[in-house]
């Protein structure tokens, strides 16, 4: 790949609390190769035809944005889950009607448009928490990792990297119900056979990473929980696990084990700095005192969160206490990172009556290095020498930003702001276009296909 360079008009680097102008970027085999602030004076090479060959980026320029936890097929569910009252119980039947419906053709068109249109927003890796693993009467495909390489391969043709966060799920309850209905689909029937099943897959291409999920207490037996953790131990793999979404998952756990759901995690050896904790909603002082303890971070998901009445997690809390934070769309309710983040700080005001609970670096950590990190590429997230070539440049004249301070960008814009997307160097996105994919069409398209409306 050639030498490429970018004059970012705002570039916001790593460890600045606020963004830098003029900023001309270079990168060559998808790594940045130079980053140099021309404000502070530009580096011996920096010349008038220097500057004349970088692409022009007006505009605020951040790194890549990760979105550390998502499940591609509910992305057909948007709009379609509002009819009457309910709560996360009554959304989840519905949730199972779309799964059912799904094979590894129409799953690679439906996850195809859902990871575009992250790419569209600023995404440039997805950690897909994936446990739809075998056909509808739960038997594999002839290939049993079929639906696996369906979202490996829709990734890769919508422009960014994913991790595949490979689902043990095993029962229906805390207490060991068997898996019935749809859920047949998600089972291998104990956690050794879940093993010998990834242990098949081998994603195909670099933009691809292999990890580990356990699904919930709930669906990975006690007795279980540490194959899971061992197996992504051995393959020095990120883990991650839903924990505490619901207070009934609390309830029901200390009833059967008589502790939280943390607290099985903690004694079964499975919390550490590769595991990441989707939601931790509901946790105790304890329980964070725990996830701290063994550097577990927390994958928040705020808006998924407010649309199923989850409930507000305590995130200022489980900073103080040093548990990286990252973020994710989840149910893809929205699509929107920039929301995401803010609504960290905006949900912490609601929980405590307060304003000003984290700063606006803290919120772009969290939506690009911290979510990188929590899937397996550490060398993601900042616009730094050596790390991975990828910038995400955000309009400052759009209806929402004009006037807006850069350093403003995390409280005022949106995922429609996003102008310009690099992936490790390629462009995927233009003038806010994905260069490859017809996003509102294929998505129409596909999710008419799996819902029949």
């Amino acid at each position: 790949m050639p030498l490429t360079r970018w004059l970012a008009e705002q570039a916001w680097l790593p460890d600045h609390a606020a963004p830098t102008p003029d900023v001309l970027i270079e990168a060559e085999d998808g790594r940045f190769t130079a980053v140099t602030p021309l404000a502070r004076g530009a580096s011996p090479h920096t010349g008038v035809e220097v500057l004349a060959e970088a692409v022009r980026l007006p505009g605020l320029t951040l790194p890549g944005l990760a979105n550390a936890h998502s499940h591609a097929f509910h992305r057909a569910l948007r709009g379609r889950t509002h009819g009457g009252r309910g709560d996360f119980w009554s959304w989840r039947d519905v949730m199972y009607d779309v799964a059912g419906r799904l094979d590894p053709d129409s799953y690679l068109a439906l996850a195809r448009a859902a990871y575009a249109e992250m790419a569209l927003s600023g995404v440039t890796c997805v950690g897909e928490f994936h446990y739809l693993h075998h056909g509808p009467d739960g038997h594999p495909y002839d290939d049993p990792n079929a639906m696996g390489a369906a979202l490996v391969e829709a990734a890769a043709q919508a422009g960014i990297r994913i991790t595949l966060l490979d689902a043990c799920y095993l029962t229906a309850s805390v207490a060991g119900e068997p898996l019935a209905g749809t859920q047949r689909r998600f089972g291998d029937g104990d956690a050794l056979r879940w093993a010998d099943r990834v242990d098949g897959f081998r994603p195909a291409g670099a933009h691809a990473l292999r990890g580990a999920a356990i699904h919930s207490v709930r669906a990975v037996p006690a007795d279980q929980l540490a194959t899971v953790a061992g197996w992504a131990y051995r393959q020095g793999a990120p883990l991650h696990v839903h924990l505490s979404e619901q207070p009934a998952e609390n309830d029901a756990c200390r009833t059967v084990h008589g502790r939280t759901p943390t607290g099985l995690l903690a004694d079964r050896g499975v919390l550490g700095p590769d595991v990441t904790a989707v939601h931790a909603t509901h946790p105790t002082s304890a329980d964070l005192a725990l996830l701290a303890e063994h550097r577990t971070g927390v994958c928040l998901c705020p808006t998924t969160e407010r649309d199923l009445a989850d409930g507000i997690g305590p995130a200022r809390l489980m900073a103080d206490a040093g548990i990286p934070l990252s973020l994710g769309s989840d149910s893809h309710a929205v699509v929107d990172l920039f929301e995401e983040a803010r609504a960290v700080e905006l949900d912490e005001r609601l929980r405590t009556r307060r304003r000003g609970h984290f700063t606006a670096a803290a919120l772009r950590d969290a939506a690009t290095v911290t979510g990188h990190a929590a899937l397996g590429w550490a060398d993601a997230g900042r616009i730094a020498v050596g790390e991975r070539a990828d910038l995400v440049t955000v309009r400052l004249d759009s209806p929402r930003t004009a006037g807006v301070p850069p350093v403003g960008v995390f409280f005022a814009a949106t995922a429609a702001d996003v102008d310009q997307v690099v992936v490790d160097g390629r462009q995927v996105v233009r003038d806010g276009r994905h260069l490859t994919v017809d996003v509102p069409v294929e998505l129409r398209a596909a999710i008419v296909a799996v819902t029949g409306a």
